[in-house]
């Protein structure tokens, strides 16, 4: 299996994080152009953010698909031509948005995109399983991730720079040429899969892996806290594009797009993740996460926007911190069908994406941000009540293993001192390196 830092991992992890991007700069573009749709097409709020809402539900549902045939038919197929699709449909977009400037038109066209997007994060993070040593899976992750931060700021920053100059459809236009000569470099830099067995796709035997998942307490656990913490944080920033839209800042598509630059702060959260897991548990990052999101969520509330930009920032590393713990810790706790399980936590993920527009808009029609501000407070103190359970769950796991690992170790030493004196002679004198 790879190891990490040699050279077969660097171009592994290179060429996950460049897909990685590839599909994120597509599936987040029209995000800051949310209140110019709302104007060019007289929608409202709501509306305008299915932009966003079909798109990911739709990739929620694509997950359920591609993660089971992941695990009969391989994953670097699947990736490559998903990632191509997804630049075709975004030139196919920008016609659209030109030619026949139809809002309807454009939410199945996003649709559709969103299903074919979905074919790389479905499993790509199964495939660093399959291949990854366990200490190059979880530095691997936390770049991977990293790369999903990249691709969602490239993609609002590029098409709210575009839209500034050329409108909408120059936006998809620009991405999805990017994306097709990014496809290319993929292409050539993912290695083939070394480590992979094929099984064969039963429909029975793929809802039957998906049901042992959600039996699964310590999975279900990290599904509900993903999904819920990603509810609230990107429609968080739906929802700030358009307080900031407004009097007294009025900000234009290229300011808004750049606002997203705050999402480096996630770039960092999801890369140390891997050096926090060390020192702290799984479930102490994702709690110190959500604490960070919460206190993020309450810096927004300022006037001044340096402060709001700060607030924005601190929720970016508190929500990919988390959100990296969340997903690794799947990887580790799934008994079989790593494709299926990191699939399964995808759809709690992007469907929670999907919905909290519906869950936040009665919270912005009562009080605008301050209401969304109470909205996530209710939801983030939730997930961190999640992250609890999780640790607990952790500390009840090895209380239960350790007595079974210590009786094994005293059955392999008597059976060894019976069997070769020389051998417990050597035990003896490193009892320390046994434990």
């Amino acid at each position: 299996m790879i190891v990490v830092r040699s050279r077969a991992w660097w171009r592994a992890t290179l060429a996950l994080c460049l897909g990685s991007l590839l599909v994120f700069l597509n599936l987040y573009v029209p995000q800051p152009l949310l209140p110019l749709m709302r104007e060019a097409y007289g929608i409202s709020t709501l509306v305008a953010s299915l932009a966003m809402s079909v798109s990911t539900l739709s990739l929620a549902a694509a997950l359920l698909f591609f993660g089971p045939l992941s695990d009969a038919i391989g994953r670097a197929g699947i990736m490559r031509l998903t990632l191509l699709l997804a630049g075709l449909l975004s030139v196919v977009l920008a016609c659209v948005a030109a030619l026949a400037p139809n809002f309807e038109l454009l939410l199945v066209l996003r649709a559709v995109q969103g299903f074919v997007l979905g074919g790389l994060p479905a499993v790509a993070i199964a495939w660093m399983g399959d291949e990854f040593e366990k200490p190059a899976l979880l530095s691997a992750v936390g770049l991977y991730i990293g790369a999903n931060t990249l691709g969602g700021i490239g993609g609002r920053v590029i098409g709210g720079a575009v839209a500034e100059v050329g409108g909408i459809s120059a936006s998809f236009l620009t991405v999805g040429c990017l994306t097709l000569v990014g496809v290319v470099v993929f292409w050539r830099l993912l290695p083939p899969a070394r480590c992979f067995q094929a099984r064969r796709f039963r429909l029975r035997e793929a809802r039957a892996g998906l049901a042992a998942h959600l039996r699964n307490p310590m999975l279900v656990g990290a599904y509900l806290l993903g999904g819920l913490n990603f509810l609230i944080f990107i429609n968080q920033y739906s929802y700030i594009t358009f307080r900031l839209a407004q009097p007294p800042f009025e900000l234009g598509e290229k300011w808004l797009g750049l606002l997203f630059l705050t999402y480096l702060s996630g770039t960092f959260g999801s890369a140390l993740s891997g050096r926090l897991s060390r020192s702290l548990s799984q479930p102490a990052c994702m709690a110190f996460g959500i604490l960070l999101l919460m206190l993020g969520t309450a810096v927004t509330l300022a006037d001044r926007l340096p402060l709001i930009l700060a607030g924005l920032t601190v929720n970016a590393f508190g929500f990919f911190l988390a959100h990296s713990m969340a997903s690794s810790w799947v990887g580790r706790h799934a008994e079989q069908d790593r494709g299926s399980a990191s699939a399964l936590y995808l759809v709690f993920y992007y469907t929670g994406a999907s919905l909290g527009g519906f869950w936040l808009e009665p919270f912005w029609w009562l009080g605008e941000w301050m209401g969304v501000v109470l909205g996530s407070w209710l939801v983030l103190a939730g997930t961190f009540a999640i992250a609890c359970w999780l640790r607990r769950g952790e500390r009840r796991r090895a209380a239960v293993n350790e007595p079974a690992r210590a009786g094994g170790a005293v059955q392999g030493g008597v059976l060894a001192s019976a069997s070769s004196p020389q051998i417990s002679s050597r035990r003896s004198e490193r009892p320390q390196a046994d434990l």
